[in-house]
């Protein structure tokens, strides 16, 4: 899996979005286990949401077409 940089634009259900942390294994403060151990990206979407995704399901939705680079 290729890490997908900070700065980087999607388009996530007609929504454009922007990659805005990359939250490495380990640092995120939180007492969900399964989100605390696996890389997660911040998306800051044009519409003022923010979403934390896990990398394995960031790219999945990638490969499937559901979410485009742009």
């Amino acid at each position: 899996m290729e890490k997908i940089k900070v700065g980087t634009l999607i388009e996530d259900m007609g929504k454009v979005g922007v990659i805005t942390k990359v939250i490495t294994s380990g640092t995120l403060k939180t007492d969900n286990e399964l989100i605390k151990w696996r890389n997660n990206y911040e998306i800051y979407y044009s519409d003022g949401t923010v979403a934390i995704l896990g990398e394995g399901t960031l790219h999945r939705l990638i490969a499937k077409g559901d979410v485009k680079i742009l």
